[in-house]
Parts: C-alpha cells; sequence; structure tokens
C-alpha cells in the first residue's frame, strides 16, 4: 500500500491515506500493548484535565483515543472488543476524511464531483439490486429515508399541501398501514416526524388461519382500506416487509403491490431478504419488491462496511415534490454522504459484493439443514429457501401430558397452566441462547421474545456474518453445541414435576413456583419462626439460605446452586440449576431439607446461649444456696464452732453426700451431680437430638459425585443383598419364637421387695438408660443389705 501512495500525485492525498494507514494500525494493536504500558495511562482518559496551551501532536492524541476506547476492559472484562474491519473498511472510513478535503475544493469542481458521486453510486446499487430507473436518497439513520419517502407521498396526493398545509389533512386524514410485524417503534417516530397524530396509524394484522404467522393479512387489509374511504380518509402508504426485523418473514409483497395499485397507495419495502436481489436466483416473494415504489437497504451491516449510510430508492418523475421532501438537495455535504459507499463499492466489486450476501446465505441453509436433524428444535421460518434468517427454540413434549412449549393454547389446560408452560418454555430457551452466545461469540446470535411463539434465538448472517467473520466451520461447533445442551434441557423438564413432588412431600420445604428460572426448581425452607403471611424480605431466612448455599457449594456437586428473592416478594429462595438424567431428585431434596434443619438448630442453639447459661448459672446459685441452709439444719448448730465442731464430728461422723448442679448445654436443663460422687459416673440425663440425616443417604462408589444415581448394576445388587438380610432375620425370628424380651426385677435382703429405695431406683434408672455401673465388676450377691439385679428373658434352647 506504501508503493501505491507513492503514486498519488496529490500529496494531500498521499499523505491522508498514510495517516489513516498508521491510525488504525496504532488502534487495531492497542488490545496487544504490555502491562507496564497499561500503567502508563493518560490521567485525561479517566479524569478531564485543562486544555493545554502548546497542543499536542497526533500521536499523543491518538494514544488517548486508545485510552478512551479500552481504558474500562479490565474493569469490564466481557465488555465486547472492536472488531478488526479489514481493508474495506479502511476505505469506508478514508471516505470520512475524504468528504472533510473535498469540501474545501472550489464550487465547480465540487459541484461537478459530488454529482459524479452520486450519480455513480446509485447506478451502482439500482443495477446491483434490480431497481431500475431508480433514485437513491443516502442517509444516517435508517428510518429517515421512510420519514421522506412519507413526505413525498403527501405532496403528491395532497396538491395543496404546500400552500395550506395541515388544514388539508384535517379535512381528509392520511392513513399509514404498518404490519403488525414491523419493528417496534416505527410507527411512533413517522408520527414524530411528519406531524401527524397516532390516529393515523393503521397496524395491519398478520395471518391466523393460513400462512406464515409473521405475514400481513392482505384480506384483512383491503377490508380496512375500503372502511377507511368509507369514513372520508385517504389511504396514503403501505410499509411491506421483505424479511421482518423479527423471524425474516417475506410478505405476499405481488399481492399487496396489486391492491396498492388499486386504491392509489404508495408501496413502500424494507428488510433484509432485500440482499438476496444481488443473487443470481432469488425466490418470487423477494423479487416482487423490485416494482415497489421505494425500498429502504442497508448495505453496511451486509457487507460489513463501517460508518456506511443507508440507502432509500425510490421511483418519482417530479425533481420539484423530491425536492421539497428533502429526498434531493443541492447541497455538497448532502451529496458527500454516499462518498464511503462510492469507495467500499469499487474497492470490493461485484463479485466481492456478491460473494459476501452469497456467503451469508449458505451460512444460513447450512445452519437450517443441519438444525432439521435435531431432535426437539423447532425451526420457525417458513420460507426456508429464500429467507437468510433462522429462528430456532428448544421443543419438547413429556409423555403422558399435554404438549408443553407450543405457540397454540391446548383446550385442556387452563390459561394459568398454560401461562406456565409458556414462561418455562422462555426461560430455557433464554438459557440455551446464552449459552450459544458464549460457546460460539463468532455466530453473532441473539435472544429475541416473539409475541406467539416466545422466547427464541436468531441467527441472521447478513446482519452480522460479514463484521464477525462468520465461517462454516463455526455453524458446524454452533450445532454441536446445540446438540450437547439437549441433553441437560429434556431432562432437567423431564426432572421439574418430580422436584416439584419431593419438595411439596417434605416437611419445612415450600416449593416456589418461578417459571422464569431455567432450572428443575426454586424451593425456600420456612423456618420456625417464618411469617408465612408476610411479603417482607426475612433477615433469619436470609440467613439459613446464605449457610444452606454454602454447604451445598462444599458438597462439590455438578449442580449449580444461587439464593435470591421470590419473584414474587422479598423472601429468600435457593435456585436449583440445570440436571443431567442420572440426578437423584429425592436425595438432593432431602439433602436440602436435612442441611437447612440442621442450620436452623446451631443458629438457634448459639443465638439462645448466652440465655440459657445465665439463667442456668442464677437457678444452681439458688439451689446450692438451699442445699447449704438444709445441711445446716441437718448438723445443727454446734458442729458449726470450730473445736466443738470438730470433736463432735470425730465422735459421731457425718455421712454427708457432695451435693453440686451440672448444666446439659444440649438439653438446656439443671441436673444434680450426686450421681457423679455416687456411682463415679454422669447420669445419661436428656439424650441429645440426632443430628438430622436423610433416610435415604447412601454410600457413594469412588469417584461418584453428590447427587447422582448409582449404575443399574450396583443397585441391583444392594437390592439383592439387602433383601437377603431382611429374609435372614425373618427366619431367626420364627425359630426364636418372637424378638427377645428384657426385664429388669430388684429384690433386697431386707426391708420390702415391692418399695425399693430412691438409691436403687436410681440405679435402675441409670441400668436402663445404659449408664456405666461402677459395682457390676464386683457384684455382692446375697449378702445382708445389697441389693440383687437379675436379668431374666426367655430361654431359647436354639440358640
Amino acid at each position: 500500500m506504501d508503493a501505491s501512495l507513492e503514486k498519488i500525485a496529490d500529496p494531500t492525498l498521499a499523505e491522508m491515506g498514510k495517516n489513516l494507514k498508521e491510525a488504525m494500525k496504532m488502534l487495531e494493536d492497542s488490545q496487544r500493548r504490555t502491562e507496564e504500558e497499561n500503567g502508563k495511562k493518560l490521567i485525561s482518559g479517566d479524569i478531564p484535565g485543562p486544555l493545554q496551551g502548546s497542543g499536542q501532536d497526533m500521536v499523543s492524541i491518538l494514544q488517548l483515543v486508545q485510552n478512551l476506547m479500552h481504558g474500562d476492559e479490565d474493569e469490564e472484562p466481557q465488555s465486547p472488543r472492536i472488531q478488526n474491519i479489514g481493508e474495506q473498511g479502511h476505505m469506508a472510513l478514508l471516505g470520512h476524511s475524504l468528504g472533510a478535503y473535498i469540501s474545501t475544493l472550489d464550487k465547480e469542481k465540487l459541484r461537478k464531483l459530488t454529482t459524479r458521486i452520486l450519480s455513480d453510486t446509485t447506478l451502482w446499487l439500482c443495477r446491483i439490486f434490480r431497481y431500475e430507473n431508480g433514485c437513491a436518497y443516502f442517509h444516517e439513520e435508517e428510518r429517515e429515508g421512510l420519514a421522506k419517502i412519507c413526505r413525498l407521498a403527501i405532496h403528491s396526493r395532497y396538491e395543496d399541501f404546500v400552500v395550506d398545509g395541515f388544514n388539508v389533512l384535517y379535512n381528509k386524514k392520511p392513513v399509514i398501514y404498518l404490519s403488525a410485524a414491523a419493528r417496534p417503534g416505527l410507527g411512533q417516530y413517522l408520527c414524530n416526524q411528519l406531524g401527524l397524530p397516532f390516529p393515523c396509524l393503521c397496524r395491519v394484522p398478520c395471518n391466523t388461519m393460513f400462512g406464515s404467522q409473521h405475514q400481513m393479512d392482505v384480506a384483512f387489509l383491503e377490508k380496512m382500506i375500503k372502511d377507511d374511504i368509507e369514513r372520508g380518509r385517504l389511504p396514503l402508504l403501505l410499509v411491506a416487509n421483505a424479511g421482518t426485523a423479527a423471524v425474516g418473514h417475506t410478505d405476499k409483497i405481488g399481492r399487496l403491490k396489486e391492491l396498492c395499485e388499486q386504491y392509489g397507495i404508495w408501496l413502500h419495502v424494507e428488510g433484509v431478504n432485500l440482499a438476496t436481489l444481488a443473487l443470481g436466483y432469488v425466490s418470487s416473494s423477494v423479487l416482487a419488491a423490485t416494482k415497489c415504489d421505494s425500498m429502504t437497504m442497508t448495505p453496511g451491516p451486509w457487507l460489513g462496511l463501517p460508518a456506511v449510510p443507508a440507502v432509500t430508492l425510490y421511483k418519482h418523475d417530479d425533481p420539484a415534490l423530491t425536492l421539497v421532501a428533502g429526498l434531493t438537495s443541492n447541497k455538497p455535504a448532502d451529496k458527500l454522504r454516499a462518498l464511503p459507499l462510492w469507495l467500499s463499492l469499487q474497492y470490493l466489486g461485484l463479485d466481492g459484493i456478491v460473494e459476501r450476501i452469497k456467503h451469508a446465505c449458505q451460512l444460513s441453509q447450512r445452519l437450517q439443514e443441519s438444525l432439521k436433524k435435531v431432535n426437539y428444535i423447532k425451526i420457525l421460518v417458513e420460507d426456508e429457501l429464500s429467507s437468510p434468517v433462522v429462528v430456532f427454540r428448544f421443543f419438547q413434549e413429556l409423555p403422558d401430558s399435554d404438549p408443553v412449549f407450543k405457540a397454540v393454547p391446548v383446550p385442556t389446560m387452563t390459561p394459568s397452566a398454560v401461562g406456565r408452560e409458556r414462561h418455562s418454555c422462555d426461560a430455557l430457551n433464554r438459557w440455551l441462547g446464552e449459552q450459544l452466545k458464549q460457546l460460539v461469540p463468532a455466530s453473532g446470535l441473539t435472544v429475541m421474545d416473539l409475541e406467539a411463539e416466545g422466547t427464541c434465538v436468531r441467527f441472521s448472517p447478513l446482519m452480522t456474518a460479514a463484521v464477525l467473520g462468520t465461517r462454516g466451520e463455526d455453524v458446524d461447533q454452533l450445532v454441536a453445541c446445540i446438540e450437547s445442551k439437549l441433553p441437560v434441557l429434556s431432562s432437567t423438564l423431564q426432572l421439574r414435576e418430580e422436584f416439584k413432588q419431593e419438595v411439596e412431600a417434605t416437611a419445612g420445604l415450600l416449593y416456589v413456583d418461578d417459571p422464569n428460572w431455567p432450572g428443575i426448581g426454586v424451593v425456600r425452607y420456612e423456618h420456625a419462626n417464618d411469617d408465612k403471611s408476610s411479603l417482607k424480605s426475612d433477615p433469619e431466612g436470609e440467613k439459613i439460605h446464605a449457610g444452606l448455599l454454602k454447604k451445598l457449594n462444599e458438597l462439590e456437586s455438578d449442580l449449580t446452586f444461587k439464593i435470591g428473592p421470590e419473584y414474587k416478594s422479598m423472601k429468600s429462595c435457593l435456585y436449583v440449576g440445570m440436571a443431567s438424567e442420572d440426578m437423584d431428585v429425592a436425595e438432593l431434596v432431602e439433602t436440602i431439607a436435612a442441611t437447612a434443619r440442621e442450620i436452623e438448630e446451631n443458629s438457634r442453639l448459639l443465638e439462645n446461649m448466652t440465655e440459657v447459661v445465665r439463667k442456668g448459672i442464677q437457678e444452681a446459685q439458688v439451689e446450692l444456696q438451699k442445699a447449704n441452709e438444709e445441711r445446716l439444719l441437718e448438723e445443727g448448730v454446734l458442729r458449726q464452732i470450730p473445736v466443738v465442731g470438730s470433736v463432735l464430728n470425730w465422735f459421731s461422723p457425718v455421712q454427708a453426700l457432695q451435693k453440686g448442679r451440672t448444666f446439659n448445654l444440649t438439653a438446656g436443663s439443671l441436673e444434680s451431680t450426686e450421681p457423679i460422687y455416687v456411682y463415679k459416673a454422669q447420669g445419661a440425663g436428656v439424650t441429645p437430638p440426632p443430628t438430622p440425616s436423610g433416610s435415604r443417604t447412601k454410600q457413594r462408589l469412588p469417584g461418584q459425585k453428590p447427587f447422582k444415581r448409582s449404575l443399574r448394576g450396583s443397585d441391583a445388587l444392594s437390592e439383592t443383598s439387602s433383601a437377603s438380610h431382611i429374609e435372614d432375620l425373618e427366619k431367626v425370628e420364627r425359630l426364636s419364637g418372637g424378638p427377645e424380651q428384657i426385664t429388669l426385677e430388684a429384690s433386697s435382703t431386707e426391708g420390702h421387695p415391692g418399695a425399693p429405695s430412691p438409691q436403687h431406683a436410681s440405679r435402675s434408672e441409670a441400668f436402663q438408660k445404659g449408664a456405666p455401673h461402677p459395682e457390676d465388676d464386683h457384684p455382692q450377691m446375697g449378702k445382708p443389705g445389697s441389693r440383687d439385679l437379675r436379668l431374666t428373658q426367655p430361654v431359647n434352647s436354639h440358640l
């Protein structure tokens, strides 16, 4: 390119091309800066500084632009980077620089040059897209061309509009017809630009019985036109689609053209399918657009050209009206809008233009053919041969149930059930679209919401392939990613109902119906202090769910968990993500319930520990004081005198037990320490509650992750061994004549046998509760004053 620049006689043009090349190289290489250069960013990249009096050179200014463009990439790593626009993009950018330079020429040279640029570009576009004898209007805003066409139609149909203005429109209101599938906001934009009230807009519904649901209903349109004429209105303009903004469907343009000619209506066509007019084979529905009164095209995205204006081609014989409507201008600056496109078309050539459009269409056809072989994927575009847009969605019917994910409601389903299934479908397809966008960024996928079908994924290579450089390998990778995600989608859909049933059957858990969540479900743990009628946030519940999330993530399962407020209230919930088909839902739900219950009990124990201990200490002090007073009464006053008490204790020792108090933290009760000193072991007291655990807890195989079903062979082996073990127990029970019966009897060699002493009762109770007996190793059987414990049970001769 440097050698070519040397051949240019005009030094300004040569310097401009050289500077553009250096500037683009610096900006494109900015992503490969080193960390040392990152630390030397200009302060003015973040905080505007004072304007320097001496000025700066071009390199410093470009460095500032570079910092402004890429300065936030460290903070936002997911932000999209600038694409490499290539040589054809450099030509488009050069056009803007040349436009500023050309505007400095003298008027005569400027007039000749701008006229040549405008006429050449118009002629090339009309020939490429088969629009004979047309004129071109270049505009930055894509909708601006249609607004100018509406002004031209008003001036053509209302002859006195220039003189009387809107009084003419008031006597006979114009009507602009738009399809219900038109891009959002188009009608409001036209009314704002034209100064017309919204009743001048008329939305034509799409087909409901026959044909595509995104095509304009021609019969209903004709009925609306007749009704407007009878009411004294003037049908002015009809906007048809050659590829709707959503799914790329093409209206019946041939039939619409006949209807417009019959009633004198201006027909305007727009849409991405107009690009196919440059190909050798064009479908009849799109080819009919060449007979319309005007059309708007966007060659910039089609050809991957940045900063290239949109083009509106139109046919009209009155130059005065086009000038009044703003479609033509005598200003050279307006004519220079075509300069970037003029340069880019020459750089690409006719073969390059056709090749880019053909490549995009082949990508869409390749994806369509591949998706036809994939189960559970529904393609929405019906006219598959002509449309370069592919719109698909996940679709599956569950066995023994009503079809789900259908656009038409099933009569057997209630409206609420249909809405719930619709939202569930949207959530799964939204998750699929986001996953595919991350895995194959070169595909340029978009996730969109359609009124009838719901959430879908759109592949429109005509608008993205030239910029992103999409290739056939990217389409194959996209199909492979779709196939890899389908098992997870299918299993999640099938496990949703099982998860709901398990949660509803588990105490303490509440199933939350959140159809916008793409996982298997949402659950909330209801703690003891949970106010079910309140919709406000619950701090205690949030604390429990936060601990539950931490515990579940520590298990390192394949599931993803997150917590957040319920979509109908502010209460915290646990969201369970997508699941595979070998997921053990019962174990999952039971683990959630047991873990949440354990967290709640531990939390309550810690919260109440301080108060319980304080009250226990106070109660122990009171009881110990009472015990001291009772000891004083039993021993007498004389024993408290130092000298006299020692003499009395020597002659008549006092057999007193050590009486203290012990506090059971688990049970929260105060107990006596007497058993510790009497039996040399502490009594059992209140047995602490067992740690909650699922009854379905099972032993996992080495390498098996939590919440996974075991293999069929191991399950069968486990069931066989369990059954044989139960049979052995039943056989032993039949041989022994029934279950064992253990009874505890106590007799005394003195006193009445029916009235055991308190000491004997305490020992009996300790034995029943399993406490260790200090005298079991040396029993005093048959001796006077000793206790005789006998264990009697039925004698089994077989054992």
